[in-house]
């Protein structure tokens, strides 16, 4: 939502708005954001409110104002209470402390600068180390620590799942589901067959990752006469079980999404179904919703179909098992390298039953039809289908970022046992692909059918950013065609430029901040990274309610059933879209909060430790690197740096000293420090040993 502003003041707080709160500062005053604010514009302004008078209850992170705000130096405001906006004070997740003379509580939020201190017979009983949910009370003077009244004791900090648990709470993910919408799910049974296509016989198999629980999407692809592709996308019919308007309906309706952490998963749907009903088990009938479709030698989509089908997975694969069966040639030798996949030792009873279900060499019977098929002979169909996509991928031109992800894996006591990169394969890739493909032939479908589409859009970058992006490619003499004219290719013609080289991470990284976020709309303004006119989520209802309402949309329109897409929530698609949007970042948030504290406990037995690190960003106040060998981000507060005047160019993204002539640049490789590590908050702090001065010794400015 774009804000109203006064006399075009572009950039600026007007005189009287809402004030998101965040955290507090040294001091213990509550510190905000503007509630609403043009990305466009940058970075929103921190805004320093005043203290609430005495007898009130300090503002707390989670809270919205209405604040008469007055520009202070720094682009920073002042703001004064007008009215609370709440019905309900805000609350504070911290870790108590007892104390002899008094109670502390210290905020898991590293935005939270200050502690809370709790009186006497306002602790609920907690313990030390404790995990609790706490409120302000009414404070009788203006300095000091801010009191607070334990509200829920919520487990141990040492716990196993102490770590997901704050992240949870931090961003009011809803962890437990209505008493009605588990009864729904539990009453949920086998989708009959009825009037639906019966795909059993065909050997559709899904292709997840290791730890997987869940899995909705299964493909099959095999070639055709003309020189193309026939390909089946088929996924678990979520919206048979979920009906518009019920208790599962609501509640995955306000969860949005799944959250995935490294040792939970807070699914959309309860388990039942996420895990049951609605998981493409091998072996086992299905209910789904599946696209046939038809393309060339070239990639390119001839054709499409959709139906209401009834599956049974022929294997549940993972990437690595895919990838060994395809490097390691024809049918007999991929179904060798499949049976390498498992333990080193011999198979037990257990071993043996699992590969039974999805040994490539076992020829089973689907429906009683004699038709049987080999897994292991279907992926090189599958392979030979991603390959004519990536085709015409390439000459679709499309942004495809280079970033580094990293698995963090845990010991039974929750304890990081190890954090490595995440590999990358050509199978990742491939179910990609295959998705993107059914994805844009809902879209195409919905339209055709006249209905309601719940679109994903990606909006082309900012005028502005697009600005700045051109400003950095300068200093490394790369142009870059102009705003009007931009295309997602010119982009990439970037990164295959710089492709490795020292500076193809410091690329990756700036053209990947230049990007707008994806969203979802019922407006249709086209995918800018994918360079497509028209996309949707279709291939996760499970985990997205985005994908269950073009489920729905498709039923309706092409009269598969009466559990299609309702009037009410049609006429609801701006308010749903806006919702599901914000879920999703809440999710992403809450997973990325998850992640930091991980690696900050990882770092935390490591204080004073060296390591080689990326420079990620660089402010005025402050670098931020990451960690090469971990992935771990932290902070180098300027003032760690060598002694100096310290000048930052936003357009260059550096910082450079005015007397040691020390240049700090985004991207740049430097060796840190580590000096600090807050499991509690998932805060680092780094120092930087580039340029530092030998023991007794200071730079002398001239």
């Amino acid at each position: 939502m774009r804000r109203t502003r006064r006399a075009g003041q572009r950039g600026r707080l007007p005189e009287t708005t809402i004030i998101h709160i965040t955290g507090t500062d040294r001091d213990g005053e509550a510190v905000g954001r503007p509630a609403s604010w043009d990305a466009a514009d940058g970075s929103p302004p921190v805004v320093f409110m005043r203290a609430e008078p005495s007898g009130r209850p300090a503002l707390a992170p989670g809270e919205r104002v209405l604040a008469r705000v007055q520009p202070l130096s720094g682009g920073r405001y002042e703001g004064r209470t007008i009215r609370r906006l709440a019905a309900a004070p805000g609350r504070i997740l911290g870790v108590f402390h007892p104390g002899t003379r008094e109670n502390r509580l210290v905020p898991t939020d590293r935005r939270a600068r200050s502690e809370w201190v709790v009186p006497s017979g306002e602790d609920a009983g907690a313990g030390a180390g404790e995990i609790v949910l706490a409120e302000p009370l009414a404070q009788h003077h203006r300095f000091g620590l801010k009191p607070a009244r334990v509200l829920e004791r919520l487990g141990n900090m040492g716990d196993a799942r102490s770590v997901s648990l704050i992240a949870i709470h931090t961003h009011d993910i809803p962890l437990e589901f209505p008493e009605r919408a588990l009864a729904e799910a539990e009453r949920a049974r086998a989708t009959p067959r009825g009037r639906r296509t019966d795909l059993r016989a065909l050997p559709l198999v899904t292709i997840d990752g290791g730890d997987a629980r869940d899995f909705d999407d299964a493909v099959f692809a095999e070639p055709d006469d003309s020189g193309g592709f026939r390909l089946i996308v088929a996924i678990a019919d979520v919206a048979h079980y979920v009906r518009p308007g019920s208790a599962l309906d609501r509640a995955a309706r306000t969860r949005g999404t799944s959250v995935y952490f490294p040792d939970r998963v807070v699914p959309m749907l309860p388990e039942a179904l996420s895990n049951g009903w609605c998981s493409l088990r091998p072996e086992q009938d299905r209910g789904c919703l599946f696209v046939e479709v038809g393309v060339d030698a070239d990639g390119r989509k001839r054709s499409h179909s959709f139906g209401r089908g009834l599956m049974r997975s022929a294997a549940r694969l993972t990437y690595e098992q895919v990838q060994a069966m395809f490097e390691a040639g024809g049918p007999a030798e991929a179904a060798a390298a499949f049976r390498g996949q498992g333990s080193g030792g011999g198979p037990t009873p257990r071993d043996r039953a699992r590969r039974r279900s999805a040994d490539p060499t076992v020829r089973p019977r689907w429906g009683g039809d004699t038709h049987t098929t080999d897994v292991a002979t279907l992926v090189p169909h599958l392979y030979g289908a991603y390959r004519a996509l990536l085709e015409a991928r390439t000459a679709r031109g499309t942004l495809d970022l280079d970033l580094p992800e990293q698995t963090i894996a845990l010991d039974h006591r929750g304890k990081v046992t190890s954090v490595a990169p995440r590999p990358r394969l050509e199978s990742h890739r491939l179910i990609e692909e295959f998705m993107i493909l059914a994805n844009v032939a809902a879209a195409e479908e919905l339209e055709r059918c006249h209905q309601p589409v719940m679109y994903r859009v990606h909006a082309p970058p900012s005028a502005e950013k697009l600005e700045a992006l051109r400003g950095f490619l300068h200093t490394l003499d790369i142009t870059l065609a102009p705003g009007d004219r931009l295309h997602p290719r010119d982009l990439d013609r970037v990164l295959r430029r710089v492709a490795g080289s020292p500076e193809a991470p410091l690329v990756n990284e700036v053209i990947l901040r230049s990007q707008s976020q994806a969203a979802y709309s019922p407006d249709n303004i086209g995918h800018f990274g994918l360079a497509l006119p028209r996309y949707v989520h279709f291939t996760s209802p499970i985990r997205r309610y985005a994908d269950l309402l073009v489920h729905r949309a498709l039923i309706r329109g092409l009269g598969l059933g009466a559990d299609g897409l309702g009037d009410d929530e049609a006429a609801d698609f701006e308010a749903i879209a806006d919702h599901i949007t914000a879920t999703e970042r809440r999710a992403q948030l809450a997973e990325r909060d998850a992640v930091d504290r991980y690696l900050a406990a990882y770092m935390a037995d490591k204080t004073g430790a060296r390591f080689a690190a990326r420079i990620s960003g660089v402010t005025r106040f402050a670098l931020f690197v990451t960690v090469v060998e971990s992935g771990a981000s932290g902070i180098v507060p300027v003032s760690t740096l060598p002694d100096d005047h310290w000048r930052h160019d936003e357009t260059g993204q550096t910082l450079t000293g005015q007397y040691t002539r020390l240049v700090f640049r985004l991207g740049q490789e430097v060796d840190v420090r580590l000096a600090e590590a807050s499991p509690v908050t998932g805060g680092l702090v780094f120092h930087v040993l580039q340029g530092m001065p030998r023991p007794g010794k200071r730079f002398r400015r001239r």
